[in-house]
Formats: C-alpha cells, sequence, structure tokens
C-alpha cells in the first residue's frame, strides 16, 4: 500500500494569492510517496523514514504529542514576533512528526501496535514545487487508509493546513489544494475553480535550492508590500492568463508570463542571476518567471518556468541550471 501526492506549478498569482487576490495552479507527475507498515514495530513505536535523506527516527506517541504541544507552544510565539519561522521546526522530519500525531488524535484512531512510515519523493525541495504540502498529504492519506478511515478530503485539507503553517507561516492554501484534488484550478480565498489542464508546452528549470525559505519570502513581501497597489496588478495579469489558457492563445499567454515576471522583479523575489537568465530566454522570443515564493537573498530562486518555441540547452548548461522534466497530472492524493 502507498499514497502518492502530486507536486505543484503556479502559472500566475505567487505572492498575491496570500492577499486574497487569483492565482492559476496546476498539478504535476511529480509526487510525494508514503508507505506505511505494522509490521516488525514494536507497540506505540512509531518509525519515520526519510529514504532521500538517508535519514531515520522513531518516536513514541507520547514523545510525539509532547513535541506536538512544543511546536504549537513555537507558532504561537512566531505569531506574537518573538520567534522566527525557521525556528519552529528544526530538522526534516518534524513536519511530518507533527502531522502524524495530528490526524492519529484528531480523528482519535487507536494505534494497537507499532507504525513504521516510509517516505520518498521526487520534487525538489524547497524549490516552490510544494514538496512539503505533497508529502503531507501524502503521509495523512496513507496513515488514513492503514487506519481505514473515511476519504473526506475536507479532513485532509484541514490536517495538512495545519501542518502547512509551520513551513510557511500564512499559508495560502493553493499548494495543499492542489496536490489533494490534482488538475488546474483558479485558486482564491480558499476557494478553487476547476480549469482544463493547460495543453501548451511548458519547460521548467532548477535555479537552485533559495538560502531563504517561502515563509521567510512572504514575510519580507507583506513587510514591504502589504497595502500596496501591485496586487490589484497581479489579479489582472492572472485574469488575463486564464482567458489565454482557455483560448490556447500564445501570444497572449508569452505577454502574461512576462507581465508577471516584472511584478515579481518589482517585489524583490527574483535575483539578479535568474533576473538575467530570463531576460536572455526573452531576447530569444519566449518568456519565463519563477514558480514559487523565489528569494529575497542569494543567487538561486528555485524553479523557473519557461514558454518557448525553442531553446537551445546550451542557455541552461551556461548558467549552470538544470532542465526537470514534467507533465500536467489530473489526479491529486491517492492510494496506489
Amino acid at each position: 500500500m502507498k499514497a502518492i501526492a502530486p507536486g505543484k506549478l503556479i502559472l500566475s498569482g505567487e505572492h498575491a494569492v496570500v492577499y486574497g487576490r487569483p492565482a492559476i495552479a496546476m498539478a504535476i507527475d511529480r509526487n510525494a510517496q508514503t508507505m506505511v507498515t505494522g509490521e516488525g514495530m514494536a507497540a506505540e513505536e512509531v518509525r519515520i523514514d526519510l529514504l532521500d535523506l538517508s535519514a531515520s527516527e522513531s518516536f513514541s506517541l507520547r514523545a510525539l504529542r509532547d513535541f506536538r504541544d512544543r511546536v504549537q507552544r513555537n507558532y504561537e510565539a512566531f505569531i506574537r514576533g518573538e520567534m522566527g519561522l525557521r525556528e519552529i521546526l528544526h530538522k526534516p522530519a518534524d513536519l511530518f512528526q507533527y502531522a502524524f500525531i495530528t490526524i492519529l488524535d484528531g480523528l482519535h484512531l487507536k494505534l494497537r501496535g507499532g507504525l513504521r512510515i516510509r517516505m520518498h519523493s521526487t520534487i525538489p525541495i524547497g524549490c516552490g514545487l510544494g514538496s512539503s504540502a505533497a508529502t503531507t498529504l501524502s503521509v495523512l492519506r496513507a496513515v488514513g487508509h492503514y487506519f481505514r478511515v473515511e476519504f473526506r478530503p475536507d479532513w485532509y485539507y484541514r490536517y495538512s493546513m495545519e501542518a502547512e503553517r509551520l513551513q510557511h507561516g500564512f499559508p495560502s492554501g493553493v499548494d495543499t489544494f492542489i496536490s489533494l484534488h490534482g488538475g488546474c484550478a483558479i485558486f482564491r480565498d480558499g476557494q478553487a475553480q476547476k480549469i482544463p489542464l493547460p495543453r501548451f508546452r511548458f519547460r521548467l528549470v532548477d535555479t537552485g535550492t533559495p538560502t531563504c525559505t517561502t515563509g521567510e519570502c512572504v514575510a519580507e513581501v507583506h513587510r514591504r508590500f502589504a497595502d500596496a497597489s501591485i496586487w490589484v496588478e497581479f489579479e489582472r495579469v492572472t485574469l488575463v492568463m486564464a482567458n489565454a489558457l482557455a483560448r490556447q492563445d500564445a501570444q497572449s499567454l508569452r505577454s502574461t508570463l512576462r507581465e508577471n515576471h516584472r511584478l515579481l522583479c518589482e517585489i524583490g523575489v527574483v535575483p539578479d542571476k535568474v533576473r538575467d537568465f530570463i531576460a536572455e530566454i526573452e531576447r530569444r522570443g519566449g518568456a519565463a518567471k519563477i514558480c514559487g515564493g523565489g528569494a529575497i537573498r542569494g543567487e538561486h530562486a528555485g524553479v523557473v518556468l519557461i514558454f518557448a518555441d525553442s531553446m537551445p540547452d546550451d542557455v541552461f548548461e551556461r548558467y549552470g541550471y538544470r532542465l526537470l522534466s514534467f507533465r500536467g497530472e489530473p489526479l491529486g492524493v491517492r492510494i496506489v
């Protein structure tokens, strides 16, 4: 038994979605996978294996509940401004410990023996592809299925969002929604309107993991632009893009991607090196933009989406970037 949950790609509306403006996002076929078994485990022992990091830890239920309470206090301190976002959690397994004990106690599930949770992901971490939301959802879905819990999307959305806030501070919910339901949607204020997956051919390049988290970027943008009118411009561009996707209008899509990029530059989340790379893409007739929170320092900004008729590989190689293969994914989190 294995649960898988897809990553996501934001086509338009990064950061703006936090302020109630629309975003267009799609699921991609890079995914997080979780396997749950009780075989060979001691009573009330929970073991979490992060296969990609070759890391493994075991916990008792009491330790997990103490950990949850401590993390909740950390989050409350963060809300009060007494603690930084990066201080809430300390290591990769923390997020999944919290997700596990939250759904276990939230649904009043009883652990009769021990449990082993094994995770693997094909989604690059920290690059704007929704890795934390996908992995959290895969854990929740696998645990729910193991305990034969009815699949109620609203439950999984709620528990995933509880965990996501520890990672991102004030998540918009778009990562969780897309990973939960798959496909493509226009997302706004926690509500989504499903639209067909784009039929355009996009390319994706990894510029490297940012030195700052998405939560830090969101917090800095909020400090500088929370009350700015720029979000109205973001909304206009997103709605024009939605129309371009519906009409299969390549020229309009190229134009809106370029406008979106300019707005992201204006709020300061596109490093100079990435900006130079995108400028070269545009000189060659294409369009490109970052697809996540970007970066407020350093030269890496996660993934960049490219829309171009053709692009020689030497362009990417010159900047030290690597191409990532992907396709749109119509399905959300599920058991396979």
